[in-house]
């Protein structure tokens, strides 16, 4: 359930991101566009209580690969100290491309009862549905081993030669199709 200001208003944070410092300097950029979009949403949103709060949260230059990140720290602090109700991003991406990071992003969110939505991909935890159907499919691998590895590649790695993934192929052996997993 989320946390509301009111019985009618959820303070909506837009967070965006952007890894490399290329084109920052434009007058309208990535993060630009990526706040504009999700303002947008936000105002679509508006007969649900939806009000975006006025401060910026915004990383310019900064890997999505960990949490070191000015402006998702200050937005994680606002979220704690319960300032914001939802987080709104253009990309699930654009929050963390780590599922170990993402894990302690919604363990922070659920406690705060806070919830978040990407505005481009079927992801909304604000609805009474909860999470995208994956969301648990997609944490289990991080939940189950705890060290963030997901990508059904690095698990046929860790398997070993010889195990068969889900399409029926080999892994760790070269080609494709039915000869993929035969040995001469």
């Amino acid at each position: 359930m989320t946390r509301k200001t009111d019985r009618s208003t959820l303070r909506c944070a837009i967070y965006t991101r952007k890894s490399t410092e290329e084109g920052l300097e434009q007058a309208f950029n990535s993060l630009d566009a990526q706040r504009e979009a999700c303002a947008a949403y936000i105002t679509s949103q508006r007969h649900e209580g939806w009000r975006m709060v006025p401060d910026l949260y915004d990383d310019g230059g900064y890997s999505g690969g960990n949490m070191d990140r000015p402006g998702l720290v200050q937005l994680l602090e606002d979220v704690r100290a319960g300032k914001v109700d939802v987080i709104v991003v253009y990309k699930v991406d654009r929050l963390t491309r780590s599922l170990a990071d993402f894990a302690k992003i919604v363990e922070v969110l659920d406690k705060q009862g806070a919830s978040f939505v990407s505005v481009t991909q079927a992801f909304n935890t604000t609805t009474s549905m909860g999470p995208h159907p994956q969301c648990p499919a997609l944490l289990r691998p991080v939940r189950a081993r705890g060290d963030g590895r997901a990508h059904p590649r690095q698990d046929r790695r860790l398997q070993g030669p010889g195990h068969v993934d889900g399409r029926g192929r080999a892994a760790g052996l070269q080609g494709r199709g039915s000869q993929a997993g035969r040995r001469a």
